[in-house]
């Protein structure tokens, strides 16, 4: 399986192909978008986009971890963790997506 990163420029050129906005337009579009997702995480909101999923900030407390090379137990610091949960129509999309490409 071949695997690709889809990247800013490739949503706003979608946005671009698709709404028929200006380039620059799909891209100021793009960003906004994004950024208003982020402004809400660090708020501590959760970002619910239907049919695709939900992203939400987890904190993770302070625990102790072992450095591999080493084995010395070396204290993790607490932070936040970004969590996407999927929906469960885009898990069914994704699951008949790959029954059909390995029927083919």
């Amino acid at each position: 399986m071949k695997e690709a990163t889809l990247t800013r420029i490739q949503l706003s050129e979608a946005v671009y192909q698709e709404v028929g906005l200006s380039r620059n337009d799909s891209a100021k579009l793009v960003d906004d978008v994004l950024e208003q997702m982020s402004r809400a995480l660090v708020n501590g909101e959760t970002v619910k986009i239907s049919s695709f999923g939900s992203f939400h900030i987890r904190k993770k407390n302070e625990r102790m971890g072992r450095n591999p090379k080493t084995g010395e137990e070396v204290p993790i610091k607490p932070r936040n963790v970004i969590i996407f949960r999927a929906s469960h129509v885009f898990k069914d999309t994704i699951n008949n997506a790959k029954r059909r490409s390995a029927s083919e």
